[in-house]
């Protein structure tokens, strides 16, 4: 089966997304289509997750695997029904939003920059930094 779409640490297959490195120590996620609610594009800077390699610094996101993110400019944002969303930045980013609205026909979502509290380098509300979360609750 070809791919839709495929950088070194995204692909977008007929059936979902896989994410290469996602879980420590380098594990995939596989995501299907139809388990995406929403992918929301976001501008990367550098307070909103362009210098987060790898992980997060806030309790609802986490930032799978990319060295390059530091040279990126956006990012998306993967609504799966679950409390930690999946933080990507393909190398297309345009090319993966388009493949899972083609195919799982999520629900629009707003673009534009990380809102405050959202950005995997963000505090708490109360100035600290939040604890890592890893991938806790997600699935495989």
């Amino acid at each position: 089966m070809t791919d839709i779409y495929r950088d070194r640490w995204i692909a977008c297959t007929q059936d979902g997304v896989r994410i290469r490195g996602y879980y420590f120590p380098w594990g995939d996620k596989s995501i299907p289509y139809s388990d995406i609610r929403s992918v929301r594009r976001v501008e990367l800077g550098p307070l909103s997750g362009q210098g987060r390699i790898w992980g997060t610094a806030n309790p609802t996101l986490w930032a799978s695997l990319d060295p390059a993110r530091g040279g990126k400019a956006e990012a998306l944002i993967l609504d799966v029904g679950r409390r930690v969303r999946p933080f990507i930045t393909p190398d297309d980013v345009g090319a993966v939003e388009a493949a899972i609205r083609d195919h799982a026909a999520p629900t629009p979502a707003a673009e534009g920059p990380i809102p405050d509290g959202e950005a995997p380098d963000a505090k708490a509300s109360d100035g600290s930094a939040s604890e890592d979360p890893g991938p806790g609750d997600d699935t495989a």
